[in-house]
């Protein structure tokens, strides 16, 4: 086991390492040596994605099929997932923006959550086709019943406006967290808003560990961050403002609303609640792709 091997080595160091072993050499001809080399200072890449399940390919076809023939008979599209939980209060936002020379906006030294306000967790929907999307900001937790109420809010505020004769809703879901394919509680919520709606809603998860391809992460989510870059989130109000005001020049709109609602965990969902879903599995990968029906005998 090399010491070096559990060391961290700048050119000085190194430098220093090298005279005391005889060697006479500066930090900066170690620098040169290094770059002719072939080296050079480099931050850590994510391309580890972890193990590869068989079928994420087909899966990828499969839910793009799906996708075109929504479409293609004027069904909305969306594609939702959580966007990362933000810090509420004078804390530190990554990113810059313009400001008077020398007058930054100040910020904690310390990132310890403010149990006042606490923190700001965005759900997202993003309509595929029509480049629109809507982010409901909760301070409670992200579960099953935030993510479906969101997409709920989604279709009474704007959904339903779009596609007046819509039957059937396509969902394009990570899958893990809130939305996860094993999460039961989000069939059982997902059962209750097809009920209510009358829709027939379509799931497509993604295939495991792929949820930086999911639509809403770069199309949405992305320039939602950009647009509070540098600025901090100092109430929900503010995120809201913040979500709301983002727009690009392809024509993202996004509309968002605070949801004070309380959205406890560790909800038990029974055997007989699952038995009770009125749930199609689709032939290939039921796990990831099924289709719940509104319950035939309510109204």
């Amino acid at each position: 086991m090399s010491p070096l091997r559990w060391t961290s080595k700048g050119v000085r160091q190194l430098a220093a390492a090298l005279v005391e072993q005889g060697h006479k050499v500066s930090h900066q001809v170690v620098s040169e040596l290094l770059q002719e080399a072939g080296y050079s200072l480099q931050s850590n890449a994510k391309r580890l994605e972890g193990s590869q399940h068989p079928d994420r390919d087909a899966q990828f076809v499969y839910l793009n099929e799906q996708v075109k023939s929504f479409i293609a008979q004027h069904q909305p599209v969306i594609s939702v997932d959580a966007k990362k939980k933000e810090l509420v209060g004078q804390f530190k936002n990554a990113g810059r923006e313009w400001q008077p020379k020398g007058q930054p906006e100040a910020a904690n030294v310390y990132d310890f959550v403010d149990k006042t306000q606490g923190k700001a967790i965005p759900y997202g929907v993003y309509d595929v086709e029509r480049n629109q999307g809507w982010v409901s900001v909760g301070h409670d937790h992200d579960t099953a019943s935030f993510a479906v109420e969101t997409v709920s809010r989604w279709w009474s505020s704007m959904g339903a406006q779009l596609y007046p004769d819509a039957q059937g809703l396509l969902i394009c879901a990570d899958g893990g967290g809130s939305n996860g394919y094993r999460v039961r509680l989000w069939k059982v919520e997902l059962q209750r808003l097809a009920t209510m709606t009358g829709l027939k809603v379509t799931v497509c998860h993604l295939p495991p560990g792929t949820s930086k391809w999911n639509k809403i992460e770069h199309r949405m989510f992305s320039h939602i961050s950009m647009n509070w870059r540098g600025r901090p989130l100092v109430s929900h109000e503010v995120v809201v403002q913040l979500i709301s005001a983002t727009k690009t020049s392809c024509g993202l709109r996004v509309h968002s609303e605070l949801d004070e609602g309380l959205y406890p965990t560790k909800t038990k969902v029974t055997d007989e609640q699952m038995k009770a879903l009125n749930i199609k599995l689709h032939e290939f990968h039921g796990e990831w792709n099924y289709t719940i029906s509104p319950q035939p005998d309510v109204q």
